[in-house]
């Protein structure tokens, strides 16, 4: 039976042709994923930083117009999923993967701890990059870091293995948790917050998607995903102790990894986003991700709130807009913390019947009780099974302001595009 919640009903579709100036960003240099992701200076919003790979930073200070790339350099190598934040003082952090040798699983050092670098300037210069998480000879994976709202204070969530990849009932994924209270200079020994393990495969019955979201309490909340189960914790005292046992808030029918035509797989990992804002859905909870509830044809992207620091939430409720039977995948959310606006990315098939695709955003403007969905991309693209297929689209939002970013691929050869809306345009859809 097709899943659907009330607020299907109210779902709209602004029209489908291209709307928004599509800007190119970077290609892939070589046959590695691009995984791209954003930030805000919210101190100004003209100023963007933009991840690709694991050590191509990009900086724009005209607002998007123009991007000018930095590589960074780091102790420990480059290991690719990117992951960058900003926070309240206008610092830009970049956090990746090890890989001391360059040469992936080949050597030790690959996947041997997380790296985070900092930028003082906009992106212009970059630190050589901070430890975080190294335990020989686990290895460490699918880090993603969040900022308290009006603190320099970082929150880092990611998934341990005992050895990545190894095909054994006695290896182990678990979920980690750090925090830096001096703007990322020094991170905490890490704790595991959940009870029940994953395994060490690259798959659904492993630990991913970990995701941190603070609230202007310093209460802290976590979501991630492992054997068919999006499960959520909290902490009120800085994560030292976690006051759950891994509460199940929805089922994920397909797990967190799906297949989708034209890639090797796809990532529905659960977002975790909160409404600091001041507008009527303050202090909520908000969850998107991916799921084949509805069969291996027809991957939809879903919604879950809870109003109650996590003590009830919804049942699951789509945000596209699509006809039965196509594929809508891979997505992300960011929550405006100035309007409370929620704005989910993700790819979209919707308007063919082959693998062509194109990139949507849903967005609410009340906190979750209705979406819109408009087309992002200015022409559709068609992937192709290899290496730089990617697992990680991203966007961000402030003030009215909203970047997305992601990869399409043109005969073989992957590239990041984005473009850069404003409230004020979505108003006149």
């Amino acid at each position: 039976m097709r899943r659907f919640g009330i607020t299907v009903l109210c779902l709209l579709s602004v029209p489908l042709w291209a709307q928004f100036k599509n800007i190119k960003v970077a290609e892939a240099t070589q046959e590695t994923a691009l995984d791209p992701t954003v930030s805000i200076d919210i101190r100004q919003t003209n100023v963007m930083v933009m991840g690709i790979g694991a050590n191509r930073a990009f900086r724009s200070h005209d607002g998007g117009a123009t991007w000018t790339e930095e590589m960074l350099e780091s102790t420990y190598g480059a290991g690719s999923e990117p992951a960058v934040v900003s926070d309240v003082k206008g610092h830009f952090y970049y956090f990746h993967l090890a890989d001391p040798a360059g040469q992936g699983p080949t050597t030790e050092g690959w996947l041997d701890r997380i790296v985070c670098h900092k930028s003082d300037d906009g992106g212009a210069h970059w630190s050589k990059g901070v430890s975080i998480g190294n335990n020989p000879p686990k290895d460490q994976r699918s880090a993603w870091p969040s900022v308290h709202p009006k603190r320099p204070i970082l929150y880092l969530a990611w998934t341990q293995f005992d050895t990545y990849g190894l095909s054994d009932a006695n290896c182990h994924s678990n979920l980690q948790y750090s925090i830096s209270t001096n703007a990322g200079g020094k991170w905490s020994k890490p704790v595991q917050v959940n009870q029940t393990p994953g395994d060490c495969s690259s798959g659904d019955n492993a630990i991913e998607g970990g995701m941190v979201a603070v609230g202007l309490d310093g209460r802290i909340y976590l979501t991630w995903a492992n054997q068919g189960i999006i499960f959520f914790d909290r902490s009120y005292d800085g994560g030292e102790m976690w006051l759950s046992n891994d509460i199940a808030i929805a089922k994920q029918y397909s797990g967190w990894s799906m297949k989708v035509p034209g890639y090797k797989s796809v990532s529905g990992r659960p977002v975790l986003a909160m409404d600091n804002s001041t507008s009527r859905a303050h202090g909520s909870l908000y969850v998107t991700y991916a799921d084949q509830v509805n069969g291996e044809g027809d991957t939809d992207i879903w919604f879950l709130r809870s109003t109650n620091k996590g003590d009830v939430w919804t049942k699951p409720v789509r945000a596209n807009a699509d006809k039965p039977g196509t594929h809508q995948y891979m997505p992300w959310m960011t929550v405006d913390q100035v309007t409370g606006n929620i704005y989910i990315i993700y790819y979209s098939r919707g308007g063919y019947t082959d693998n062509q695709t194109d990139v949507y955003m849903a967005y609410s403007w009340d906190g979750g009780n209705t979406f819109k969905e408009v087309k992002l991309s200015e022409s559709p693209f068609v992937p192709t099974e290899t290496a730089t297929s990617n697992q990680q689209i991203n966007i961000t939002a402030h003030d009215g302001v909203i970047v997305p970013v992601w990869t399409r691929m043109d005969n073989g050869k992957a590239s990041v595009w984005t473009t850069v809306i404003k409230d004020e345009v979505l108003l006149r859809k």
